[in-house]
């Protein structure tokens, strides 16, 4: 895939990169450990790409993902994304993981299903992990067996996973529990403040 322009721009979770060009959003790069790197990592892989002033969908897509790790559930499907280069495979993996709510996760093995693909759960976690749009393509709602984790290609591993999971209130049996459930509606709904004894 190719890009004309790359940002960076500010989350809770740090400061991710975003690359695009004339037919959406090229890729987005989750921190890693400084500026710097996460600079580098966004132009080692889109070597065209100038740090460039960001065009009106550019912009609106940043502030959805910027909410979205703000806790807010914000949909990100309208944000178009250039997949030139991907191969069928991932992209039909990408838009099925797409309809992953905010706070809702399937397993490899029920996103291969849903593709009609249930042998294939290795190959969409494969996918998953190539994917060159993270939170737009929300990975990180795609568990193992069992409601674990799994795997996570970004910087921090596993551990950024679980704290994207978290800002979305989704559970999975890997995680602590942060916060009472509402058993009327079988949901999250307020942080669980834990006592230092």
């Amino acid at each position: 895939m190719t890009a004309h322009g790359f940002a960076l721009f500010d989350t809770t979770i740090g400061r991710c990169g975003i690359a695009w060009g004339a037919r959406g959003i090229s890729g987005v790069q989750l921190p890693e450990a400084s500026e710097a790197k996460t600079r580098a990592r966004l132009t080692q892989r889109y070597a065209q790409a100038r740090e460039a002033a960001l065009p009106a969908e550019v912009q609106r897509a940043i502030e959805a993902i910027a909410a979205l790790l703000d806790g807010e559930p914000k949909d990100l499907c309208a944000v178009a994304l250039d997949m030139d280069g991907i191969a069928e495979f991932d992209r039909r993996v990408y838009e099925a993981a797409r309809a992953i709510p905010a706070g809702a996760t399937l397993s490899y093995g029920e996103l291969a299903a849903r593709l009609g693909e249930r042998a294939l759960a290795r190959e969409v976690g494969q996918a998953l992990g190539r994917n060159p749009f993270p939170i737009i393509v929300p990975c990180h709602r795609v568990l193992a067996a069992g409601a674990k984790a799994g795997g996570f290609s970004a910087n921090g591993g596993v551990a950024t996973k679980l704290a994207l999971l978290t800002i979305e209130r989704a559970r999975t049996s890997d995680a602590p529990t942060l916060f009472d459930e509402d058993p009327a509606f079988g949901f999250a709904r307020k942080p669980k403040l834990r006592s230092r004894r």
